[in-house]
């Protein structure tokens, strides 16, 4: 299994793991990523700016890296840095198809991205993955499975995914909108010659957005390594946007609200990956602080009281606007 990679780490931010959403394609919507990226966004311009955060990452102790054939060029800009990386054999790196990227390397597209779960797009787009990351990738997941996705059901996908797990990738899936704790459910009933099928999980999971909580712990009770997406809330819980309680709690702590709310993500027995999503270094190294925080009880009750109702919470990332 390649998360037994991490498992062998001892570094305190082993169990961080660096997303590179934000950084591998000019638009996204993240709160604040309008000042946080250069304004001549070209492909050389975030190719150097993911390089460096690879760098600062992997210099940190980060280990686990996070890719998508619709996060623009991730997959490529990540794969540049590995083939100048050879010694870094000690990360693991994962990606996921089921979304195609269709901005064109703009801002303001009608559509950034559009979803289809079926065979033929699995069978297209691990063909292009396999070009670029070849035997560097360890983790292919399906991109934002809801209960009602063919994925859950498509028989002959199942087994083609099955052949890639008996080839030595693992197989996952990623999680969104309110009813991820019923997609994780159906997930794990998901089965190939009486075995799941199955290893990863990656959810939306953070202060304000906690219902898929129980049926992630039943998936790391099952076995699966379970990574946490969207810590912050695509921005919602750093400064200038967090709300009163967490700045208070993080003034409180003299760390940046980012570490405060990342640090409540990694108490969470269950969480074996927590991912940055930063755009810069300096967020990063913020970040980067989650796993030193030691909040008392009081201030845990402050954090767990800014939870919403997770409709509330996916119709507000919805009208998110691409920056």
């Amino acid at each position: 299994m390649p998360f037994a990679r991490l498992a062998q780490a001892t570094t305190p931010t082993c169990h961080l793991g660096l997303g590179l959403a934000a950084v591998g394609r000019p638009g996204y919507i993240n709160l604040g990523r309008d000042t946080d990226l250069p304004e001549n966004r070209t492909v050389e311009a975030l190719r150097t700016r993911t390089h460096e955060l690879l760098d600062a990452a992997y210099a940190q102790g980060v280990r686990y890296f996070d890719a998508a054939r619709s996060y623009g060029r991730s997959e490529e800009f990540l794969a540049d840095w590995l083939n100048t990386h050879p010694k870094a054999d000690d990360i693991v790196v994962g990606s996921k198809w089921g979304y195609t990227y269709t901005a064109d390397w703009t801002t303001d597209a009608e559509h950034h991205e559009v979803k289809d779960h079926s065979l033929a797009t699995y069978e297209r787009q691990r063909a292009e993955t396999d070009a670029l990351l070849g035997d560097h990738l360890d983790l292919y997941q399906i991109h934002s499975v809801t209960p009602d996705s063919p994925a859950l059901t498509d028989k002959t996908l199942h087994a083609e995914l099955a052949e890639a797990a008996a080839r030595g990738v693992s197989v996952g899936f990623s999680t969104s909108g309110p009813a991820q704790a019923e997609a994780i459910r159906a997930a794990l009933a998901v089965t190939v010659d009486g075995e799941p099928l199955f290893r990863t999980v990656q959810s939306t999971y953070n202060v304000l957005e906690t219902s898929a909580a129980p049926a992630l712990e039943e998936a790391h009770d099952a076995g699966l390594t379970v990574i946490v997406k969207e810590g912050m809330a695509n921005g919602r819980l750093a400064d200038p946007h967090a709300p009163a309680a967490l700045k208070a709690v993080a003034a409180e702590n003299s760390l940046g609200c980012d570490a405060i709310a990342l640090a409540m993500v990694l108490r969470q027995p269950w969480a074996g990956v927590v991912l940055s999503g930063a755009a810069t270094t300096l967020q990063l190294a913020s970040n980067l602080h989650a796993p030193v925080v030691d909040l008392d009880d009081e201030q845990l009750a402050r954090l767990t009281a800014l939870s919403e109702d997770p409709h509330t919470y996916w119709e507000q990332r919805s009208r998110l606007p691409w920056h």
